[in-house]
């Protein structure tokens, strides 16, 4: 049976025009302890690794713990901007700080006049330095205030909402990207708990610093602010008619029978989630994620059997009714090939991370004010290693052409 094919880049290379981000930039991730834990900042970056698998777009996590507008332990923040941000020469750079800098307690009004002004002074810096640097002010993540009882009246999230007012009137005034990682995080929080109460609290385990499934929802609110397209791809297949209608895939070699096959080369993979941690399923049961940033559908009209069985590159992919695969079943959900090599591409997202971060706070920080004969080669050696598993992951991400066999149940 002889089908039409109708393929669709076009919906693609739009979505990729409204994005944010492009093809070359250098991304800064700059905040406190929680974008030290580089969990929202490392989903972020396999994401866009993933979803725009030709382009190359390099990350920087330059999270410190601890960390206010006047900087820390790291240093002072003329400091941390000069060495963990300027020097990189970022085209983009993302901002996250309030959640020390409100202190803990009830909102004081030299404690926010620090913060704003502090604020107020890191964008004036980082501009001065960068004049086309395009940055983002994050709106501070939540304190639970949801799960648990408010430790004073009002209760601190309130101070940090506060904050990120401010933050919103500072980018409009300053032309900044604004992104709310406070909202939509406190909503999804709300949603877990009526859901799960004894396992909602886990999305930010100690009130402060979120677990997996917080930081996924963090990392959602930041890629919507940027834009993210939502399609990985889409393939509808109609039996009656002939016809494929393609997304941002390409398929080939469709042939039908008893069921279907086709060969599917794809311009995206979806975004690695590990669906086997409780609270990262719990996250993504209390928001739209998946709608918003991971949709792969596959639909196929015209089929006679009850059930069909579908398997990609001969691994099973999952069993549906007819009526599923009619109304769509969407692929990125799924234990898939192509989410084991996203799955992939995070892990050398991690690893290319942890080896940066051992450089700068283990070798380059501790021993700056060291004359070392040997210093420079051991941060360039850790710079090559860094670059070698860059490369790793830039190919990893590359699509593969896939199989695909649906057989009647």
């Amino acid at each position: 049976m002889r089908f039409f094919c109708l393929l669709l880049f076009a919906a693609a290379a739009w979505a990729q025009g409204d994005f944010y981000l492009k093809d070359g930039d250098r991304v800064v991730f700059y905040g406190d302890s929680i974008t030290d834990q580089r969990l929202y900042t490392t989903f972020t970056e396999s994401f866009v690794l993933t979803r725009f698998p030709r382009w190359k777009v390099n990350f920087v996590h330059s999270g410190w713990g601890g960390d206010r507008v006047t900087g820390g332990s790291g240093g002072p923040v003329d400091v941390r901007l000069q060495r963990d941000v300027i020097a990189y020469k970022p085209t983009v750079l993302t901002v996250m700080l309030g959640m020390n800098d409100g202190s803990y307690r009830a909102f004081n009004p030299d404690i926010f006049e620090r913060f704003s002004s502090g604020f107020e002074s890191i964008v004036r810096t980082v501009k001065q330095a960068l004049p086309d640097l395009r940055i983002t002010a994050i709106q501070p993540s939540p304190y639970d205030d949801v799960t648990r009882s408010p430790t004073f009246a009002g209760g601190y999230n309130a101070v940090l909402v506060r904050y990120g007012k401010f933050l919103g009137e500072l980018a409009a005034r300053e032309s900044l990207a604004l992104a709310d990682l406070n909202t939509p995080v406190v909503a999804a929080l709300k949603k877990a708990k009526s859901i799960d109460s004894e396992l909602a609290p886990k999305l930010l385990p100690d009130r402060v610093h979120p677990g997996p499934g917080g930081h996924l929802l963090m990392a959602e609110a930041l890629l919507k602010a940027w834009h993210a397209p939502s399609l990985v791809t889409s393939v509808e297949i109609d039996v009656d008619s002939k016809q494929v209608i393609a997304k941002n895939t390409k398929v080939t070699d469709l042939e039908a029978g008893e069921g279907l096959s086709w060969t599917q080369e794809d311009a995206a993979l979806p975004m690695p989630i590990d669906r086997n941690d409780a609270p990262l399923a719990l996250a993504l049961h209390a928001s739209d994620f998946t709608e918003a940033l991971n949709r792969q559908p596959l639909k196929i009209a015209g089929l006679t059997r009850a059930r069909y069985v579908l398997r990609i590159d001969g691994d099973f992919a999952g069993s549906f009714s007819r009526l599923d695969l009619t109304e769509g079943v969407n692929l990125a959900l799924l234990p898939t090939p192509m989410a084991k090599q996203a799955l992939d591409v995070h892990a050398l997202t991690l690893k290319h991370t942890q080896i940066h971060n051992a450089r700068w706070r283990q070798v380059q920080v501790p021993m700056q004010d060291q004359t070392l004969e040997r210093l420079q080669p051991a941060l360039d050696s850790l710079d090559a290693l860094e670059t070698e598993l860059i490369e790793l992951q830039r190919a990893a991400a590359q699509p593969k052409p896939r199989r695909y066999e649906l057989s009647p149940e």
